[in-house]
């Protein structure tokens, strides 16, 4: 019924037609990206490396007061430079005072920790590659909350593609962490739509094209579907003539309209003793 597996893997040049999909946008848009990107890197114990990770910090950020994150996932082949640069993203945390900060999951092909397309034995892979990758992202998650003042009501995580599937792995694996999620042409593995029950609360954002040909918007509708029949909180923006790369840039404002409106529904405990 959702045969997402068999049909990437299916498709042996996926990494390139990506990367040709989405990198000429890159290239056109690098010139006009916000110059407040910044290289960070932080020693990954359990890797024993040093791990890159962008970061964007607002001009208007004041550590007296509490500020909205988001954790950016990057797609399968992309880093977090490019992406941080080329999506819109600075633009619209500058406008609306958010800091964010993009991981880069172990490698470009680590998938956050979602079984992906299974690109076993790439040279210089450790065997634990999902594990290390979804590790990372909750290690920049954790940095920014030790050394920024971020609202933890109001922490978001949004992705394309692989970075997309990511969004929906860690989204339900880490669910207490966020506000909404905010999954682009999401490539989702080893999941289904039937798990929405155990994030019910979390709202979420999901955009994708009707033109996609490599995540179909065939296996991303039971997903918004699940979503109405749930009735959770969300919306599902598929745009008539998008494909893989064109639904990015178009749609990031509308996710951060959709962010805007929602903080963590959290349960309390601590606060009740």
């Amino acid at each position: 019924m959702f045969p997402f597996r068999a049909r990437f893997a299916a498709c042996a040049a996926f990494t390139g037609a990506l990367l040709a999909l989405i990198q000429p946008n890159a290239l056109a848009q690098e010139k006009k990206a916000a110059p407040k990107v910044e290289k960070k890197t932080y020693a990954f114990k359990e890797a024993d490396k040093d791990m890159e990770y962008a970061l964007f910090v607002p001009s208007g950020y004041d550590k007296e007061k509490k500020s909205p994150l988001i954790i950016a996932l990057h797609g399968l082949g992309g880093n977090p430079q490019q992406f941080m640069r080329t999506r819109g993203l600075t633009e619209q945390a500058e406008k609306r005072g958010y800091i964010v900060a993009a991981p880069m999951g172990y490698n470009e092909r680590g998938w956050y920790g979602a079984p992906g397309l299974g690109l076993k034995g790439a040279k210089g892979d450790p065997e634990n590659l999902r594990e290390l990758s979804e590790k990372d992202v909750m290690n920049v998650l954790a940095i920014m909350k030790k050394e920024y003042t971020v609202d933890p009501d109001r922490v978001y995580l949004m992705g394309h593609s692989m970075g997309g599937g990511g969004t929906m792995h860690i989204g339900i694996k880490h669910a207490d962490e966020w506000a909404a999620l905010g999954p682009i042409a999401p490539a989702i593995f080893g999941h289904k739509p039937a798990e929405l029950e155990k994030i019910k609360g979390l709202p979420i954002v999901m955009v994708q094209g009707a033109k996609d040909p490599l995540v179909r918007p065939e296996t991303v509708r039971p997903w918004a579907d699940q979503m109405k029949k749930l009735e959770m909180t969300y919306e599902y923006i598929e745009i008539a003539d998008g494909d893989h790369g064109s639904v990015v840039a178009q749609n990031v404002p509308k996710i951060f309209d959709f962010f805007d409106k929602h903080t963590r529904k959290a349960k309390k405990v601590e606060e009740k003793k």
